[in-house]
């Protein structure tokens, strides 16, 4: 099986935003979503569900914010 940067989605409380993106990077979702199911698009998660783990690991491999961050927020 493909390794994915995205392992299991957390089940927390969501905080609603909206957010807007291309048809294509949609469509990159929806075949990212049936990827991280196996192959299978029947069950696979919705572009509304990997979008906030996305941002996450993101945010948490950006070595210039984590930097920024630790030298703003007084320990």
């Amino acid at each position: 099986m493909t390794r994915l940067k995205l392992a299991d989605l957390a089940d927390e409380k969501p905080v609603r935003l909206t957010v807007e993106v291309s048809a294509r990077l949609h469509r990159e979702l929806l075949t990212y979503a049936t990827v991280l199911n196996g192959g299978d698009a029947k069950g696979a998660p919705t572009p509304e569900r990997l979008i906030p783990p996305m941002i996450e690991r993101f945010i948490a491999t950006d070595r210039g914010f984590t930097k920024t961050r630790r030298t703003a927020s007084p320990s």
